[in-house]
């Protein structure tokens, strides 16, 4: 076994865990740490992307573009740069970075039961993360494409850095919380989305690059969500026996799935979009409370879970009985003072939450990442 102490443990049947990977998981933005290494600015110019991502998806609701696909529209730019297949395997390996636990929570979650993994990023570092972790690959669902199956001439590879530059030199397009359409938004801000809708859907719809925007389906917020439906199909549960665990808008659906159809939707450092969806809000740097969360519900259920954060403290865990001792000892020493936060989303603190949770994955997944999507 790979946990001392667990040796009387017998996995729990009838439930199944369900983690997004960046973010509950990995610290990584894959596909922005991608452009910041092989793109001139390219931090900026993903930023600048993601922005556009959310206008598109949330403001103008363009048809056939939903939260998360700004991971294929980089992808005509990367292979523009040189970038291969190859490279963003072995760039994926050399840059995974843990959020602290991660690689021991998702090993212990396979002792207790069959996890799945479902994630919008690309195959090769979904690859590297698994083979990192010790996860069966076969049990995650991720972006799959390929950078080299595609061959581009040097007028189109020029043309594509000149806009890359063009991309990252442009500021990042605010949009105020108010915002219900695109005449909300500030008159610069629109120039710039209008900019980009010609890039992006004019051209650079007659090269030959186009057809990894074209046929890359990243999973994104309705992939997410169907892919929930079927893994319990797969495992033969009910949506009520799920536990979700995401922390952005690309999990948006898929908490909000699984809280309404009686499981455990829970944001680990969320963004607003996850908080909205989830019943719990956990706020904390080292995925611990992750397991504990886990083995309570795969032990009892929702209810139970919801009753025990409501008195959230090593006391009121120990006398629950629902906790191994050894998640016990290891909370203990990761956290001597007193855990992490792990709130009950009511509609009362729900702004709360929102508010103080998308600060918090700032401090953990770093400034610019933690404002993404």
């Amino acid at each position: 076994m790979e946990f001392d102490g667990l040796d009387d443990m017998m996995p729990y049947e009838g439930k199944v865990l369900i983690s997004d990977c960046e973010g509950p998981i990995t610290k990584n933005d894959n596909a922005y740490d991608i452009c910041a290494k092989f793109i001139p600015n390219g931090a900026r110019f993903f930023s600048v992307l993601a922005r556009y991502d959310g206008v598109l998806s949330d403001v103008v609701r363009k048809e056939g573009f939903k939260s998360g696909d700004a991971i294929k529209l980089v992808l005509p730019f990367l292979k523009a740069f040189g970038v291969t297949d190859m490279a963003m395997v072995e760039f994926s390996r050399r840059s995974i970075m843990m959020i602290p636990g991660g690689d021991k929570t998702m090993r212990y979650v396979q002792e207790i039961t069959t996890p799945f993994i479902v994630s919008s990023s690309y195959e090769h570092y979904m690859a590297a993360v698994c083979d990192h972790i010790g996860f069966p690959f076969e049990n995650s669902y991720c972006t799959k494409c390929s950078l080299d199956g595609v061959k581009m001439d040097d007028w189109e590879s020029q043309t594509l850095r000149d806009l890359a530059y063009e991309i990252a030199a442009m500021p990042l397009i605010e949009v105020p919380f108010s915002t219900r359409t695109i005449k909300d938004m500030r008159l610069d801000d629109r120039k710039y989305v209008q900019r980009l809708d010609q890039i992006f859907w004019n051209e650079m719809t007659d090269m030959d690059s186009y057809h990894l925007i074209m046929e890359t389906v990243p999973i994104g917020d309705s992939e997410k969500a169907a892919a929930v439906v079927e893994v319990c199909k797969k495992i033969g549960v009910a949506l009520e026996d799920c536990m979700y665990v995401g922390d952005n808008g690309t999990d948006s659906k898929a908490l909000g799935i699984v809280r309404k159809g009686g499981g455990l939707a829970v944001s680990f450092n969320g963004n607003s979009n996850a908080v909205r969806e989830a019943d719990l809000a956990v706020m904390a740097p080292h995925t611990i409370v992750t397991s504990i969360l886990a083995e309570a519900f795969y032990r009892t259920g929702k209810d139970a879970v919801l009753d025990l954060v409501e008195d959230w403290s090593f006391d009121r865990l120990r006398r629950s009985g629902l906790v191994h001792e050894y998640l016990l000892k290891e909370a203990r020493r990761v956290f001597p003072g007193q855990l992490p936060e792990a709130c009950h989303i009511t509609p009362a603190n729900m702004a709360d939450l929102m508010t103080r949770s998308s600060a918090y994955r700032k401090t953990v997944r770093g400034e610019a990442i933690g404002a993404l999507i």
